[in-house]
């Protein structure tokens, strides 16, 4: 009988620290509870500030977005703007002017050039003969005269180009040497 009354001395004192940390986990369940709403409580306030936060940064961009459209509207409506977009047309069409000009003389002092080929092929061909036209002669300088003005007219219409481009840069440079105008 002695070990039964010992082993139920011992089944009572496991049965009371079973007890005692029954005790102790409910206390602590119950600060955990407490410990857990006041995170949660934290939790949402955080949510609440950072939904606060997410509205005034889409409204800051919104007035941004506007304040960039009014300034964009001030700027395609100025004056100056303007006056910019008309000299830009102007020089276009000046450029546009000079190079269709260029052109058209390139094309007449290539045609010059083949008729000078062609005159002088025939002149040479008179004189292996030995036989001497005038109209050949006179084809040739007419040919030869016509390549000359075709040339001097694509130089001119070349220097035209160059004085068109320079023309708004010089206008708007400052410091000239003396004697010099834009």
């Amino acid at each position: 009988m002695s070990q039964i009354e010992e082993y139920q001395s011992r089944i009572v004192a496991a049965m009371e620290r079973i007890g005692a940390g029954v005790a102790a986990l409910d206390a602590q369940g119950a600060q955990g509870t407490g410990a857990a709403e006041a995170l949660g409580a934290q939790l949402e306030e955080e949510k609440q500030a950072n939904a606060q936060l997410e509205e005034r940064l889409a409204s800051l961009i919104s007035k941004h977005q506007a304040e960039l459209a009014a300034q964009k509207a001030e700027l395609d409506t100025s004056a100056e703007f303007t006056a910019l977009k008309a000299q830009l047309k102007a020089l276009q069409a000046g450029q546009s002017e000079a190079m269709s000009r260029l052109d058209m003389d390139v094309q007449r002092m290539r045609q010059a050039n083949d008729q000078l080929r062609a005159s002088n092929a025939a002149l040479r061909r008179a004189n292996e003969q030995g036989v001497g036209e005038p109209h050949l002669i006179n084809s040739a300088m007419l040919a030869e005269l016509e390549s000359l003005r075709a040339s001097r007219a694509t130089d001119s219409a070349e220097v035209s180009a160059v004085l068109d481009k320079l023309g708004p840069l010089l206008a708007g440079a400052k410091n000239l040497p003396e004697g010099e105008d834009a």
